[in-house]
């Protein structure tokens, strides 16, 4: 199993910028999927951006071409840029991993996850 420790979250006003960063430590796995998510108060986690096995990068809607995700394979850390923060970005921010079979070219249900890190938008 894979402990993930994230980071980087805060309070900023709308329009500004934070970076998160995701630590993953133990036995990390050959193939797997990572990302991040995101849960505000009364409402369901939803994804924010994931790294697939095969370096796909995806990102929700709302996100796209405001928050861009990369990952250092070296130092196992995985980060999410973003930028031009609303509001309706405020939440829990998780990091999340799942190992992926050698075979499969989609990502299994992620059962892996940090702890969270918190991110307040002010208007």
């Amino acid at each position: 199993q894979v402990q993930l420790r994230e980071s980087g979250g805060g309070s900023v006003q709308a329009g500004g910028s934070l970076r998160l960063s995701c630590v993953a430590s133990g036995n990390m796995y050959s193939r797997y999927c990572i990302g991040w998510f995101r849960q505000a108060p009364d409402t369901e986690r939803e994804g924010v951006a994931t790294i697939d096995a095969d370096g796909i990068i995806r990102y929700a809607h709302p996100v796209q071409g405001r928050f861009n995700i990369s990952k250092d394979n070296v130092e196992n850390v995985v980060y999410l840029q973003m930028n031009n923060l609303n509001p309706e970005d405020t939440g829990m921010y998780y990091c999340a991993a799942v190992a992926v079979p050698s075979y499969a070219h989609y990502c299994p249900p992620y059962d892996d996850w940090g702890q969270g890190t918190q991110v307040t938008v002010s208007s």
